[in-house]
């Protein structure tokens, strides 16, 4: 699931440029998703069970906030389940030039309403970067760079973890992006779009729950996924995705595989 964020992010700031070049106006989708997996950063949240991850975006002239929840469909995990705030700036810089340069710019709190612990929450700061005119043939390299830190001093995922870890430090993220277009699957849509996702993950220490973390290259991640046309601004989108783990402190599995399908309706 966590590869389809960064898809979706990925994603926005082609939206982002595109918006800018129009009338500004607010733009949004609400998405409801299920993955058979939730696999965040290289960790198994909900261990192997599967989720449903509930979404809002709405974006005005690159302004934006994305609202996510994720909550396991089997019983034990409640104090996993987690709701993501992420208000953001995304934008294009030099456009008609080879060098053009997309760019996101956000801050997400991770709350975890069902925990009795509140200071399990987290906070995070982001950047991430897309040249979509860099190589050829269509392929989009981009690069987030994340920081992480726990929400309150003394927080039992940071300095009084039971765990010996922290969540608190650096993580960076390097994608590339391939769409490919084939003849429409359905009758009235004469193009369908394969959207190729590769991304490779440094986390210099960071366990959002507190684990001890090494400061490794931890997973490897690869996806396809499609959006069908519905109708009436409604969109399905499946995908499926496989997961390379490098690290075990990060995930005791050595590979990791998961569908997901999304309902999104855009406006």
């Amino acid at each position: 699931m966590k590869t389809r964020i960064l898809v979706v992010a990925v994603l926005s700031l082609v939206a982002g440029s595109i918006a800018q070049a129009q009338e500004p106006q607010l733009q949004g989708w609400v998405d409801l998703t299920y993955s058979s997996k939730y696999v965040w950063r290289g960790f198994d949240i909900f261990a192997d069970k599967s989720a449903t991850h509930l979404g809002v975006d709405l974006n005005y002239d690159g302004f934006g906030i994305d609202i996510m929840g994720h909550r396991a469909n089997a019983g034990g995990f409640e104090n996993a389940e987690r709701w993501d705030f992420n208000p953001f700036y995304a934008g294009g810089l030099f456009m008609d030039q080879p060098c053009a340069v997309q760019y996101r710019l956000g801050w997400v709190y991770y709350n975890y309403p069902d925990n009795k612990a509140t200071d399990f929450d987290i906070q995070e700061a982001h950047a991430i970067v897309a040249m979509p005119k860099l190589l050829p043939q269509g392929i989009v390299p981009s690069y987030a760079l994340v920081k992480l830190w726990p929400s309150s001093s003394g927080s039992l995922v940071g300095a009084r973890s039971p765990f010996g870890g922290t969540a608190s430090g650096w993580a960076h993220i390097f994608m590339l992006d391939y769409a490919l277009s084939v003849n429409g699957i359905l009758p009235e849509t004469p193009e369908q779009v394969f959207n190729f996702h590769a991304e490779a993950v440094y986390n210099d220490g960071v366990g959002p729950g507190g684990q001890s973390v090494d400061h490794d290259w931890s997973n490897a991640v690869f996806g396809v996924s499609t959006d069908v046309d519905l109708g009436e601004n409604l969109a399905f989108t499946p995908g499926v995705y496989h997961q390379v783990t490098m690290d075990t402190s990060v995930n005791d599995d050595k590979d990791e595989t998961w569908v997901s399908l999304g309902l999104r309706y855009s406006f």
